[in-house]
């Protein structure tokens, strides 16, 4: 019964390929009749338990067809007839497949399609999702017309690769340009030292104390900024306490600075994108996006080395009588 009632919900929740375009473009809906059920009656104690397991089965099914599958209460009836067929066609591998089918549609109409089309828009190519259906539909018939199955998915990549580049050059090109631009200048300044790896740091206040390891944890208060001033994040905003880390946990600029800075050091750190969250959108940070940040090393938590085992004591044996019988 419950494997029925999961084909029934796949059923309800596939959307045909051929009439999601047509139900965005006519949105009158004919309601079908449905002939009334006919009058059952529970004679034994099995039909009685029967069917309040099927009343039962119901708990949550409203709210899920609702909220997760979008279905107006208003055509329940259409509802129960998918299920009554999806149940008579448990046992047909016909129906099977066809319910199948409906399901990778729905899969594909509520994740993954939208997903592609995101991902493609504002490049020079827009997915077009009735032609996407087309080569969906040609691949799993073989028709390798316009293209054989490998030769669409090495195109496929080295366009999406392609249209990525040129967009992401396009919205964030000039955030990239800005951090470059900003870095070179602060590279200039007496006060201020370059690494090796571009990361760029002022001492502020110049601690004496250990200099963390990789194993260590770390506790610092920080501030975070864009190169505008705009601040994204700071530690006193969770509290007074300092914050605890592994310096292996975070940004790799910072992961840098960490294990050179003594405790009790307060630096600036000027951090290229390379180091900080490079081609990611990370909530204010956009993708290329050069940091500023302000960090203060308060102490170091090392990590606890198990003592050696004491070698447990020999035991006493006793003492062996040496004196004569009498």
């Amino acid at each position: 019964m419950k494997k029925s009632l999961i084909i029934a919900l796949a059923l309800v929740a596939g959307a045909s390929l051929n009439t999601a375009d047509a139900a965005k473009k006519n949105k009158k809906v004919v309601k079908t009749e449905t002939a009334a059920p006919q009058p059952i009656e529970l004679k034994t104690s099995s039909d009685s338990v029967s069917y309040a397991a099927g009343m039962m089965l119901t708990n949550g099914l409203i709210p899920y067809l609702v909220q997760q599958q979008h279905v107006d209460t208003a055509y329940m009836a259409d509802f129960v007839r998918g299920l009554q067929e999806a149940v008579k066609a448990d046992q047909n591998p016909q129906m099977k497949a066809y319910i199948a089918g409906m399901q990778i549609a729905d899969q594909l109409n509520s994740r993954m399609v939208p997903s592609m089309v995101e991902e493609f828009t504002s490049s020079p190519d827009t997915i077009l999702t009735s032609v996407l259906f087309r080569g969906f539909t040609d691949a799993l018939a073989n028709d390798s017309t316009h293209f054989k199955y490998k030769d669409a998915e090495a195109y496929f990549k080295e366009k999406e690769a392609a249209d990525k580049k040129i967009k992401e050059e396009r919205l964030f090109g000039p955030n990239r340009e800005a951090g470059q631009k900003f870095l070179a200048e602060n590279a200039k300044k007496d006060s201020v030292i370059t690494t090796a790896s571009g990361l760029q740091y002022k001492v502020l206040v110049k601690g004496e104390g250990e200099v963390p390891q990789m194993t260590d944890k770390v506790q610092v208060h920080y501030e975070g900024r864009l190169i505008d001033g705009t601040v994204f994040d700071s530690s006193r905003k969770h509290g007074d306490k300092p914050t605890e880390f592994l310096p292996s946990q975070v940004i790799k600029g910072w992961t840098e600075a960490l294990t050179m800075m003594p405790v009790g050091s307060k630096w600036q750190l000027f951090i290229p994108y390379q180091l900080a969250y490079g081609e990611r959108n990370a909530g204010q940070i956009k993708p290329y996006s050069a940091l500023i940040f302000d960090v203060e090393l308060i102490g170091i938590d090392k990590p606890k080395t198990e003592e050696p085992a004491q070698p447990a004591a020999a035991e006493k044996k006793p003492a062996k009588k040496t004196g004569k019988k009498k």
